[in-house]
């Protein structure tokens, strides 16, 4: 997914929903719109690329899986689970999907909510559209870190096997004893309004820590992690890359 801008396309397949996606298109003049060709005069006069399909809806799911980053859906959520089904890969592939309820009052992020970034399209539609985003990935809900991005807007680069990001993930969201060790990067990672949960615990060095006395470490350096780390926390650690620049200290010390 391009990280500046995703390519969006907006889906609908009857009247109404049709008419739902030409008013959120003219807020999105980048976003393409997919529509019956029979209720294509809805976009009439946008400036989005508009393409109007003939034939069954399910035979399009497969080139708007290939061809963009999200896919907001006016369509049932039943009906949309249906359709896409046949196409799932893996978090790391899939674009994010989202629907959007007939009376335009919820916005629901349906997959790739976090690596797809899903969540945060919800957001933006939902607050273009006065509606409300539904998110149901528990980081979210429990308003705490959601190892699987973080920095991401930062430009950090996640580094561990995706078992130690699912077991760490899942330490966090039940509250265990997490350390957060930062030795690298931008420090204003944290931007929810509410404070760090209490079970997250921040050092500056990963000397400082206590190995045993945590359940998962989040290590944001540049320094190397020897083998003897990895093997000590054992699918317990995620270790975050920023960018070179972004930690250069002032006055070049």
């Amino acid at each position: 997914m391009t990280a500046d801008l995703p390519r969006v396309v907006l889906v609908a397949i009857t009247k109404h929903g049709a008419a739902q996606a030409a008013t959120l298109a003219r807020a999105l003049p980048a976003a393409s719109v997919c529509v019956a060709a029979k209720f294509a005069d809805a976009c009439a006069g946008l400036p989005n690329p508009v393409l109007a399909y003939e034939g069954p809806f399910k035979d399009q799911i497969g080139g708007l899986f290939d061809q963009f980053d999200q896919i907001v859906f006016f369509v049932s959520l039943g009906a949309v689970v249906r359709l896409i089904a046949p196409h799932l890969k893996t978090k790391d592939e899939d674009p994010g999907v989202l629907v959007v309820d007939d009376a335009a009052q919820f916005v629901i992020p349906v997959l790739s909510g976090h690596v797809g970034g899903a969540n945060a399209m919800a957001e933006t539609v939902a607050a273009l559209m006065g509606a409300t985003p539904v998110l149901t990935t528990a980081s979210d809900v429990g308003k705490t870190i959601p190892v699987d991005i973080l920095g991401r807007e930062l430009g950090w680069r996640v580094e561990a096997p995706k078992i130690n990001i699912t077991r760490v993930s899942a330490a966090v969201v039940n509250e265990e004893a997490v350390a957060v060790v930062q030795e690298a990067g931008s420090p204003h990672w944290w931007t929810r309004p509410t404070p760090l949960p209490a079970s997250i615990h921040r050092f500056e060095r990963v000397a400082d820590v206590d190995l045993t006395r945590f359940q998962a470490v989040l290590w944001i350096t540049h320094a190397e992690v020897t083998a003897e780390h990895w093997a000590r926390l054992h699918e317990r650690l995620v270790v975050y890359r920023p960018p070179l620049a972004a930690s250069a200290p002032e006055g070049g010390q």
